[in-house]
């Protein structure tokens, strides 16, 4: 998005005027006691605070202060991390939460294997952390998205339990307020505006002003997040983050020079890093004989869950690609399922025209989040199904043989479009360059919302 387009919102201030002044407020520690708790957000399996990062949004737009939410992240894997590790780390997290804004109580919102981390399950025997009485007393309200059912209330904490449409029915926690997100699958049910909706009244007790994520008119923003290995969530240490303002049309830098850069500590913290809203950005992790490129769509507000997912070098799922001088590589990621098997419903990602959603890649039932797409075999070739067997074998992924032309330097653009179920016909579109597949990765994030004040005109 150029800077003319994305001053059209001024046009629209007098609109948004009643939806800025929460804006304002989230840009520092409340001087006066806040009406609600602050929030920490439980992942789940290959998850991360990524599907945090819309909500979070969506509640500073209500006014919550950016230092109410956090996310409390582990290896879904757990092969770095046990049970109790998780369970003690939580502890810690909220000993720090609490000390940082004086409230006396938390809020935590589970996804999936998240909500095993909350309440346990019989098979294989897990603890949940909500039944230790001494934990739960220190959580005011417990959100559950689409994960365990239960017999009674976790530990006791009222709670909001929300079930995606899409999945299993019947699924209950009795003496919860049990919600089902008609027409929406597992990952879209912690991601959009309905179940914010949910999520804020429960909280609060009151209906939110908004849910959308609302833009802010001053323009000057803060973006913040980790780099981290990818589904461990540790750090990838000793890489430098650099961020460059590029052109929308093409992908391509503005200028030679970064807008930002950072060493990434060990945990994987970077920024914040100052940018101006509406325009576009590239994030490059850059590690000894590879540049990791990732490109999103504009940011329009302040946004401190960024999630740059990385592999080992030489290792990971992404090693799984052929790679080859003449060929570009791509990791297609969004936090709501695409749907390749639904009619009507289906989504639309075209990478330089070719869509490479189909009910081969896509059915409902496999979930897909990512793609990860390449020329399999090195060939030249394209065949958009079937998936590729060793990615689509994997959790919310699959795999897509699709040839796109390369150079070192780019001297192309790769063009996405993304046209999904609830977005009006609105057309979301990221463009890339041709980057060479030896010594580069190319991620490319798309939003899980879309709405009008977000597209570029």
């Amino acid at each position: 998005m150029k800077f003319k387009q994305y001053s059209t919102w001024l046009i629209l201030g007098a609109i948004l005027l009643f939806w800025a002044a929460p804006t304002m407020a989230k840009e520092c520690t409340p001087k006066v006691p806040i009406p609600y708790n602050p929030i920490i957000f439980v992942h789940g399996s290959s998850g991360s605070a990524s599907q945090f990062e819309s909500q979070a949004m969506r509640f500073t737009s209500n006014g919550y202060p950016k230092e109410y939410l956090y996310a409390h992240e582990y290896d879904s894997t757990f092969t770095i991390n046990t049970w109790d590790d998780v369970h003690t780390r939580l502890d810690a997290l909220i000993d720090q939460v609490l000390a940082a804004t004086g409230a006396e109580q938390v809020d935590i919102m589970a996804h999936s294997l998240g909500t095993v981390v909350m309440m346990g399950n019989v098979t294989p025997p897990r603890a949940g952390y909500l039944l230790t009485p001494e934990r739960a007393a220190r959580v005011a309200h417990y959100v559950s998205i689409d994960g365990q059912v239960a017999a009674s209330l976790p530990g006791g904490v009222p709670t909001l339990a929300l079930w995606a449409g899409r999945g299993t029915a019947g699924r209950a926690i009795v003496g919860a307020e049990n919600v089902i997100l008609e027409n929406q699958t597992h990952v879209q049910a912690a991601t959009s505006a309905e179940a914010f909706a949910h999520m804020y009244q429960f909280l609060t007790g009151s209906a939110p002003k908004t849910t959308s994520v609302v833009p802010d008119l001053r323009g000057h923003l803060a973006v913040s997040g980790r780099a981290v290995i990818f589904p461990q969530n540790i750090g990838v240490e000793g890489a430098l983050l650099q961020m460059y303002e590029i052109s929308g049309a093409t992908g391509m830098r503005i200028n030679k020079k970064p807008a930002a850069q950072a060493a990434i500590t060990a945990d994987g913290h970077w920024g914040p890093f100052k940018i101006q809203g509406g325009r576009n950005y590239e994030f490059v992790l850059v590690r000894e004989g590879q540049d990791h490129h990732f490109y999103k769509e504009p940011f329009i507000r302040d946004d401190q869950f960024v999630r740059l997912n990385a592999s080992p070098l030489g290792g990971g799922v992404g090693a799984n690609m052929d790679f080859a001088d003449g060929q570009s590589n791509l990791v297609v990621s969004r936090d709501k399922e695409s749907w390749g098997d639904q009619g009507v419903q289906n989504t639309i990602l075209a990478i330089n025209g070719v869509n490479i959603v189909n009910a081969a890649t896509c059915p409902i039932a496999k979930r897909t989040t990512s793609f990860f797409v390449y020329d399999l075999g090195s060939d030249g070739a394209s065949s958009v199904e079937p998936p590729i067997a060793y990615f689509h074998s994997l959790a919310f992924i699959t795999g897509v043989d699709l040839f796109i032309p390369a150079a070192d330097p780019p001297d192309n653009r790769i063009r996405l479009t993304l046209m999904d179920r609830g977005g009006n016909g609105l057309m979301q579109v990221i463009n890339v360059p041709n980057w060479s597949s030896t010594s580069h990765r190319i991620s490319v994030q798309f939003n899980d919302f879309v709405q009008w004040d977000d597209i570029p005109r």
